[in-house]
């Protein structure tokens, strides 16, 4: 394990604060009866991790961004020292925005994280003389079969 590679989780944990801070304190805004400010904070935080994930090619880069999201969730959303509270409590027999952005972070760490790979993993690479077809049977290169060497 190199020290790229933990650098990388690094800044995907401080990077996933950064989203969970702006989603915890955003996800309240409302426009009308539109819950915009829980839209715009579940799509930022899905894009976040689904980036994440295709630009690390890694799913521990991808958790790390989700735990950094959810720390930052679990933290804002308690009691302040001073009393505050960043996200309320729905009334009795209701649901808040506050409620489906805490479940919605898990749920969406789950999915980019456990997403199947979708590396050309059976390929073989362009410069192989044997080039495999659709079907999975190969075919010989140019060079194959000629008795010739160079």
């Amino acid at each position: 394990m190199g020290i790229a590679r933990i650098g990388t989780w690094v800044v995907s944990v401080v990077i996933g604060l950064v989203y969970g801070v702006a989603g915890t304190i955003g996800q309240a805004a409302m426009w009308g009866a539109l819950p915009v400010g829980l839209i715009v904070a579940i799509v930022g935080t899905g894009a976040l991790l689904l980036a994440v994930r295709l630009l690390t090619l890694d799913r521990w880069s991808a958790l790390a961004a989700g735990m950094g999201a959810m720390i930052a969730t679990l933290v804002f959303s308690g009691r302040g020292p001073g009393g505050s509270v960043v996200v309320p409590a729905p009334a009795e027999g209701t649901i808040s925005t506050g409620v489906i952005w805490t479940i919605a972070v898990p749920i969406i760490t789950a999915l980019v994280v456990a997403w199947p790979s979708m590396r050309a993993g059976g390929r073989a690479p362009a410069s192989d003389p044997a080039v495999s077809d659709e079907v999975g049977a190969t075919t010989p290169g140019p060079d194959a079969g000629t008795g010739t060497t160079n």
